[in-house]
């Protein structure tokens, strides 16, 4: 995937695999991970997710990953939507963010479609294939978001 990180030795997989399954509640320091699949056919598509940085402030960041042949067919709109829904209403975080490269185009305009507003560039933020690339970086209030809804 050419917006995504080098790829993990077993041995790191397996480490970060272990932390990952601890239950998480919206005290943990983790991320809450969760999958993507096909509901027809159950076929696994990618992973969504969102990590509170800021329990006071209640900030949350969140990242996802679609697989190739899945992408622009709509499921990680759904997926995000939902997760979004779940953050701002049911866990009633304040703000969401999400960092993505200024090459993946994407993943930028499906977090503008769905009412982040890009806050700020960031130089030369992640180093993929050897290589620093800038990031956008978006946020999405909740107040914002209700706003957004309303428009539409």
């Amino acid at each position: 995937m050419e917006h995504v990180y080098e790829t993990f030795t077993y041995e790191d997989a397996a480490a970060a695999f272990a932390v990952k399954s601890q239950p998480w509640t919206i005290e943990s320091n983790g991320w809450l991970s969760l999958g993507i699949s096909e509901t027809v056919t159950g076929e696994k598509l990618g992973s969504i997710g969102l990590k509170i940085v800021n329990h006071e402030a209640k900030i949350a960041v969140v990242g996802y990953m679609i697989k190739q042949s899945a992408q622009g067919k709509g499921f990680a709109t759904e997926a995000l939507n939902l997760l979004k829904d779940y953050a701002l209403n049911g866990l009633e975080l304040n703000k969401l963010t999400a960092t993505c490269s200024v090459h993946n185009m994407g993943s930028f305009k499906l977090l503008e479609k769905l009412g982040f507003v890009r806050e700020g560039r960031l130089q030369q933020n992640s180093l993929i294939r050897n290589k620093y690339v800038d990031d956008y970086i978006y946020g999405l209030c909740s107040q914002y978001s209700a706003h957004f809804l309303a428009e539409r």
